[in-house]
């Protein structure tokens, strides 16, 4: 009865269900739990909130279509403030036509006290709400009277929190929230593709529950088309492309209805949408940008014109990215590699966002060798490669929020919470031994701070209930809940006196006492750090390591690395069928002239003298954060047996080593200089490890609620936040050196930051490589877009960057 009365909601609205859907209707009606894969814009929402309709119809079938107090039924957690409106105006839309008097309520940091109290005194039988904003009714008296009637909780997007702290948040959440509903909970995911589809549902249902994976037999058509230049430079250079191909984007826009066109940052997003209004002034008041630091208000007149088919145009970043309906675009146009599969799949399914519907998606690269990208993309998605979302483990700063959280709220017995805490998958190995740690922390601040009153937030009553009554560290708790830490600045200051400028701590947390790196056109020697500030000297090297902004800041996924290895290896071996392979031929041939075009079982290193001193460049076709690493690792074990001073630089394709004297590389090599022994060791000592793990416990420190951030509009600046994490940093390890904390920051520089257990799958894949040594009488062209990058952040000369890249092209091609 249900499936026919939802099928004839579909025929009235020119729709016909897709097996997919059925099928989680079926599931679902038959009380289980599991995890819906479907690609964007194929009607997913509408897969799993139609059969909790369906089952509230046949629960009340004298009563459904009347009004009445049901309490919280659905709690649908989507990851964006952005998803939340959009999918509450749809799920409103299927009430009204259905005649099913619902309340569908939106819960998250935007919305207001008022609403906040009107769904305090009358909850809405659906809730669309954030991670973060599910923990905070966690924290309000008697919450458990709001989850009691709850049957089901949806997390959208499960594959964007997979593998972060807030998809941590999520794991607690789900298991508590087990605990409150007095009927068995359904929990289901809805994911994007991904690489480990099995794993994702394991970690959200457990490993224990039965595999249930509905697939929509739905393959997005994703048509990937290359904006090629009309002539490509032999030596080309990172940044310079894109905005030149302006000319060919802007008839695209012109003939679309609606469009949206993404890059990388937000610095980009500001540059493309003031050239394409210099290009179209007429355009203005019909192009628009949207991206994370503008005002929610904006954001919001952006997403709701493109609704209403106001706009011709939103230049974006991620921050549209996911599946908001904007139904009237119809192209998608990405500026530079997206650096993942998954993403510029996510981009391209903006576009015909809807079931059936094609999606179009035009790559502009920001230089000619991105066009190698573009065609790994393509045979990506045509093969069906994706990118594997690994989840966290052992998140004790999240754990201790959480305890915190329902301390705040109704308090927690240790003995009824630890079991709970243990069925979530980040958690699974937590013992009794650490649990027992955790607790001591929360109630008297561990060993360590057991004499300072402010970090004794929980008491323990005559029960054993553990609870928090102290009414100002409760409010300071729910002002500070979420996961999300932002990447402060560090002032640069001279020894003398007189500030540079600010640099992201990420670049400084990396430099030890005497290396040199060149920032605002400046050769500066760093001395330490002191009152939070970077402090330098002038140097009068003419080398030396150079900041990196988070606006180049995103990973190449090692999957998106291994199919542009295989594309190289197609070059190497002439095989030039790709439109944009064939695209860049002269820079290839030019390439393969100086050079070699590596295959996949060899490994590129080019050593070359030029009038900044002698070259080593090494391409392991990785990506810049693993690059970043194994410079370092190279760099100091040449200079372990051969003493010599080595500045470097990197990009995706390669990294690059300076001097003023000739690197040993032929030696270093014969001395097994990429050895797996004593891997980690080596790397430990190529980088300030022990500052890493400082800066890292900033973030940690904030989330486990031992610094905090500020009220409302008077948020206390970085340089305390980091002073106070330093210090706490430093009793931890001279006084509680066992302290789980600072055990997760290790282990985060380690597993995250590092990346270490790629670099270890790099190290063996050159092991088993053959190693190129070539000596080139010129720069080659895929070192040359390496050097820009480091003369283009750094140059001392009054010449312009773009003039002078110009001349050293010139000069290369004499």
């Amino acid at each position: 009865m249900e499936n026919r009365w939802a099928e004839e909601w579909f025929t009235s609205k020119g729709w016909e269900p897709f097996d997919f859907q059925k099928e989680c209707w079926k599931q679902y009606l038959e009380g289980k739990s599991g995890l819906l894969n479907a690609p964007t814009g194929s009607g997913k929402t509408m897969a799993l909130f139609i059969p909790v309709l369906m089952e509230y119809v046949r629960k009340h079938p004298k009563t459904w279509n009347k009004p009445k107090k049901n309490g919280l039924l659905l709690i649908w957690i989507t990851p964006l403030r952005a998803l939340a409106q959009d999918i509450q105006q749809a799920m409103k839309q299927v009430c009204e036509e259905m005649g099913i008097p619902w309340q569908i309520g939106v819960r998250n940091g935007d919305t207001s006290t008022a609403e906040r109290q009107k769904q305090k005194r009358s909850m809405p039988e659906c809730l669309v709400t954030t991670p973060e904003s599910l923990h905070l009714l966690f924290a309000q008296k008697d919450n458990h009277q709001i989850f009691k009637d709850l049957q089901t909780l949806v997390v959208d997007e499960w594959h964007e929190l997979l593998a972060n702290k807030r998809g941590v948040q999520v794991q607690l959440a789900l298991q508590h929230v087990r605990t409150l509903a007095h009927e068995p909970l359904k929990v289901w995911g809805i994911s994007a593709t991904i690489g480990n589809l099995t794993q994702a549902h394991e970690v959200l249902l457990g490993k224990s529950a039965p595999i249930l994976i509905v697939r929509s037999s739905i393959k997005k058509d994703i048509r990937v088309k290359s904006i090629l230049p009309d002539e490509v430079e032999k030596y080309p250079w990172a940044g310079h492309l894109g905005v030149k191909l302006l000319s060919k984007i802007l008839p695209i826009i012109a003939s679309s209805q609606s469009v949206l066109l993404f890059t990388n940052t937000r610095s980009q997003t500001e540059i493309w949408y003031q050239k394409i209004l210099e290009a179209k002034p007429e355009w203005a008041g019909i192009i628009a940008m949207h991206h994370g630091s503008l005002d929610p208000g904006v954001r919001a007149w952006v997403e709701n014109a493109l609704h209403e088919k106001k706009l011709k145009l939103v230049v974006c970043t991620s921050s549209l990215d996911l599946g908001v309906d904007f139904r009237p675009v119809d192209t998608v146009i990405q500026v530079g590699g997206p650096k993942g599969v998954t993403r510029f799949v996510q981009r391209a399914g903006r576009a015909g966002h809807r079931p059936g519907a094609r999606s179009s998606i035009y790559f502009v690269p920001t230089h000619s060798l991105e066009l190698i990208e573009a065609s790994a993309l393509r045979h990506a998605i045509e093969a069906g490669q994706f990118e594997e979302q690994v989840p966290l483990e052992d998140c004790y700063d999240v754990l201790i929020q959480f305890l915190v959280t329902l301390a705040v709220g109704e308090g927690f017995l240790p003995e009824k919470i630890f079991p709970v805490i243990k069925k979530a998958h980040a958690y699974e190995g937590l013992s009794t031994e650490k649990f027992a740690w955790l607790l001591e922390f929360v109630t008297i601040g561990g060993k360590a701070l057991g004499s300072y009153e402010e970090f004794s937030k929980v008491e323990i009553l005559s029960d054993g209930l553990h609870k928090v009554t102290n009414k100002k560290i409760a409010m300071r708790h729910r002002l500070s809940m979420g996961t999300i830490v932002s990447d402060p600045m560090i002032q640069v200051k001279y020894m003398t006196g007189g500030y540079i400028g600010s640099v992201e701590e990420s670049f400084i947390s990396k430099l030890k006492t005497g290396d040199v790196f060149w920032f605002a056109g400046r050769s500066l020697e760093f001395v330490n750090i002191k009152e939070m500030k970077a402090q330098v000297r002038k140097s009068k090297k003419k080398t030396g390591t150079i900041p990196r902004w988070m606006g180049g800041r995103m990973p190449l996924s090692s999957r998106l690395a291994a199919l542009i290895r295989d594309e190289l290896d197609k070059a190497a071996n002439n095989q030039l069928s790709a439109i944009e392979l064939r695209t860049i031929k002269p820079i290839l041939q030019l390439q393969q002239s100086l050079s070699k075009i590596p295959d996949k079982k060899s490994l590129l290193i080019e050593t070359c003298k030029s009038r900044e001193g002698y070259h080593v460049f090494i391409f392991p076709f990785e990506g810049r954060f693993v690059h970043e690493v194994l410079a370092a690792l190279v760099a100091y074990r040449i200079s372990v047996s051969h003493p010599i001073s080595i500045s470097i630089a990197m990009n995706d394709y390669g990294f690059e080593l300076l001097s003023d004297s000739p690197i040993p590389i032929g030696d270093a090599l014969e001395t097994d200089l990429f050895s797996p022994e004593n891997l980690m060791e080596d790397v430990f000592s190529s980088i300030n490890e022990s500052e890493m793990a400082r800066r890292r416990f900033r973030e940690i420190a904030a989330v486990a609620g031992l610094v905090f951030q500020g009220f409302p509009g008077k948020g206390i600046q970085t340089r305390h936040l980091q002073a106070s994490s330093g210090i706490l940093y430093g009793v931890f390890e001279t006084y509680d050196p066992d302290n789980l904390l600072l055990a997760q920051a290790r282990s985060e520089v380690l597993n995250i930051q590092m990346e270490k257990s790629r670099l270890e799958k790099v190290i063996q894949r050159i092991n088993q490589q053959k190693i190129l040594l070539l000596n080139t009488v010129r720069i080659s062209p895929f070192a040359f877009p390496i050097m820009v990058d480091r003369l283009s952040r750094n140059s001392l000369s009054s010449e312009k960057i773009e003039d002078r890249i110009q001349r050293l092209q010139a000069e290369l091609l004499a």
